[in-house]
């Protein structure tokens, strides 16, 4: 059964970027580590303040769309351009989730509600403006979000956490500052670690963006165009990015509404206009299984095993030539002994396998489309690569002569781990030759014993079927061929 993808966005208002280098935020690393943490530069159009520059960031689109100006709404074009929590529950039916404090969000204060029509609402006001009111606010806030977390089922939340820019009003941006953040951080531990509470956390693949609005002068205060006050920031982490990826462009604010969508698996209606797009990353290691994916070699293989078959007595249906594709030597020899009339050791079928194939595969074999693209665009972007086969090494090594064995750091072959696919030792090994965890590692498959086997290993995957269909997942994008897969990294140098 499918995992339900849900989201969580937490908006920590007003944390400057360098501050994150400076003070312990375990938390916001947790997600950062899991996936990416950017600089978002505020357009130069856009007003160095809370509303307009979370306007942005929950509708999806720029300042002079939704016309949040300052910080009071009054004007402002939200009827047309909604939140994301309100257009999923309203064109969508889904559940979404609002938490916040600071009254123009979610009240009609000042022009507002910025979330129009979320299903859910939890609103504490602070007690007054301080610091400490503000304190307390977030944490009201948060202890109702747990709950709802925990014990609800909501698509998509955004909890919104204040204390920060108030603190730094108040008081600029020093060490009472830097100890917001901090409280901050331990705010959003406790709403990841109420997701993981969830009953159903198990079967649910959850998206998790972290992100702030606009910096702060040191001595406190924002609203102009220094560095300091338009240097913002995104953490995302979920099933469809490797841990430590590089996002391929610029983050935007725009690009964060986009970025629920796709974690959702909902495409924008182009009436939407949005203007920003999920953003495209690229991991730290690539992961390429051998045969169907970068070379044609299945037909090669599903030959070898009909004709071995054949010389023992049976003819290889269809429905049990799909059954070899992406399966080790071993594996399809103990397969075919099943199938043959014939009393056969499973030594013997294996060793006419393997020189049967490799016979063809001597003559030539071809590469799949894209295939030397691909291989050359992670030269080029210095990704290591990694061979991972179910094939013999000499057949791995007969291919390489074709592929050339320079652009892999390491491969991996049949008989290498003491299992072979669909068990995981081969990605992990692969993962560790690299010194990189697997989650780290994409992983490009056309076979569903081979996703079966990086799904396993923790990686995530892109299959590219070249025999049997495979299903789209979290954790796992289908496209039709590796240029597919090179056109969502976009040119070269983006």
């Amino acid at each position: 059964m499918p995992r339900a993808r849900r989201v969580l966005v937490v908006g920590i208002d007003g944390v400057r970027l360098d501050t994150l280098a400076r003070v312990p935020t375990p938390h916001l690393d947790t997600v950062a580590d899991s996936g990416f943490l950017a600089p978002v530069t505020v357009a130069e159009s856009t007003p160095t303040m809370s509303g307009p520059c979370w306007a942005t960031i929950v509708t999806g689109i720029r300042v002079t769309k939704h016309a949040v100006w300052s910080n009071d709404f009054s004007g402002h074009r939200l009827g047309v351009f909604p939140d994301f929590t309100t257009r999923l529950a309203r064109q969508d039916g889904r559940r979404t989730y609002v938490a916040a404090a600071w009254e123009p969000l979610v009240t009609v204060a000042d022009g507002g509600p910025m979330f129009r029509r979320p299903t859910r609402l939890t609103h504490h006001a602070p007690a007054a403006d301080t610091p400490q009111a503000w304190e307390d606010a977030d944490e009201a806030t948060v202890r109702d979000a747990v709950t709802v977390l925990t014990h609800e089922d909501p698509d998509a939340s955004f909890v919104y956490l204040g204390a920060p820019d108030e603190t730094a009003h108040h008081l600029g941006c020093g060490t009472a500052y830097e100890e917001s953040i901090v409280a901050a951080d331990r705010r959003l531990g406790r709403l990841l670690t109420a997701l993981r509470a969830r009953p159903t956390y198990a079967d649910e693949a959850w998206t998790v963006l972290v992100v702030t609005d606009h910096g702060h002068r040191d001595e406190g205060g924002h609203g102009g165009a220094s560095e300091a006050e338009r240097t913002a920031w995104l953490a995302c982490a979920g099933p469809d990015i490797t841990a430590g990826a590089r996002p391929l462009r610029p983050v935007r604010h725009e690009d964060v509404a986009a970025l629920v969508y796709a974690a959702l698996d909902r495409t924008p209606d182009s009436h939407w206009t949005l203007d920003g797009t999920a953003v495209p990353t690229l991991p730290q290691a690539v992961l390429l299984d051998m045969d169907g994916t970068l070379v044609d070699t299945e037909p090669l293989w599903l030959d070898a095993a009909r004709e071995v078959a054949a010389a023992h007595g049976h003819t290889l249906t269809d429905e049990e030539g799909a059954g070899v594709l992406g399966r080790t030597c071993a594996d399809t020899a103990a397969y075919l002994a099943t199938l043959s009339p014939r009393a056969v050791s499973d030594r013997a079928l294996e060793s006419d396998l393997e020189d049967t194939f490799l016979t063809a595969v001597e003559k030539g074999v071809r590469l799949r489309p894209g295939a030397r693209d691909l291989l050359d665009r992670l030269a080029d972007e210095d990704i290591p690569a990694a061979l991972v086969s179910a094939s013999p090494r000499r057949v791995v090594d007969a291919v390489l002569k074709t592929l050339g064995a320079e652009v892999f750091r390491t491969t991996v072959a049949d008989g290498e781990t003491d299992r072979s696919k669909p068990h995981p030792d081969p990605y992990l090994e692969a993962a560790a030759r690299l010194h990189l965890p697997p989650g780290a590692c994409l992983v490009v498959e056309d076979s569903p014993t081979g996703i079966a086997a990086a799904e396993a290993a923790g990686c995530r995957v892109v299959a590219v079927p070249s025999a049997a269909p495979i299903d789209a997942a979290p954790g796992r994008r289908v496209l039709d061929d590796l240029t597919a897969l090179l056109h969502t990294w976009g040119p070269y140098g983006t």
